[in-house]
């Protein structure tokens, strides 16, 4: 077979014997979910989690804490609640301030058929062979309450900035300190090439609540 312009010879998905040969020693052949013993060891040993609740909590709450195969982190006690009082425009390229309304709650309520935008209590620091991701949580998703958070890159680090959606006619209420979304993390059959901190990622170490911006033109 020909070998193309990068170097690189196609390699057919049923071939094993190459695929193995290419596979770093420890790696699978597919991204595999990761469990409790894996996430205990990388938040106690390394940091992945801080804070790091060891078991998951959900006596009076809605549960947070680590899980069979993810952990359940919690939404901090600021959110940017969105409000159409100035009509503003929502532009990812260039966001009006004045589309939100600041709030520092123990409990959030999101108007109907809007959202907010809250962080986690957690910080988390993504290994390089790791890719997170984050789902919303039973007990909301039964309200009409939805939770959005794209992928969570290798050797991104921060706090996850989280989009709660209300889908309801109704206002709903969000508690803060409480569990709002799990993570899952999944590694790769090798480390990536270039991470998100090879490549200054624009929202690493981000501080507080970032709203979203593009990189400007050098």
């Amino acid at each position: 077979m020909r070998i193309g312009e990068s170097g690189f010879r196609p390699i057919h998905r049923n071939n094993c014997r190459e695929i193995d040969a290419l596979r770093p020693a420890g790696y699978a052949l597919v991204m595999s979910i990761l469990s409790d013993r894996w996430i205990r060891e990388q938040a106690t040993a390394n940091g992945m989690i801080e804070p790091f609740v060891e078991a998951q909590r959900r006596e009076g709450c809605i549960s947070y804490g680590l899980s069979s195969y993810g952990y359940d982190a919690r939404v901090a006690d600021e959110f940017k609640i969105f409000t159409n009082v100035d009509n503003a425009l929502v532009d990812p390229k260039d966001f009006a301030v004045n589309s939100f309304v600041d709030r520092k709650t123990d409990v959030c309520i999101i108007p109907p058929n809007s959202f907010a935008l809250a962080e986690t209590v957690e910080t988390f620091e993504i290994p390089r062979d790791i890719l997170a991701t984050c789902l919303g949580k039973s007990t909301y998703a039964r309200c009409g309450i939805i939770v959005n958070v794209t992928p969570l890159e290798p050797e991104w680090r921060g706090k996850v900035t989280i989009e709660i959606s209300n889908t309801t006619p109704l206002p709903a209420k969000v508690y803060a300190g409480e569990g709002i979304a799990q993570v899952l993390f999944m590694r790769a059959e090798a480390p990536c090439r270039t991470s998100y901190a090879d490549k200054k990622g624009k929202y690493q170490d981000q501080s507080g609540l970032t709203l979203p911006f593009v990189v400007k033109p050098s």
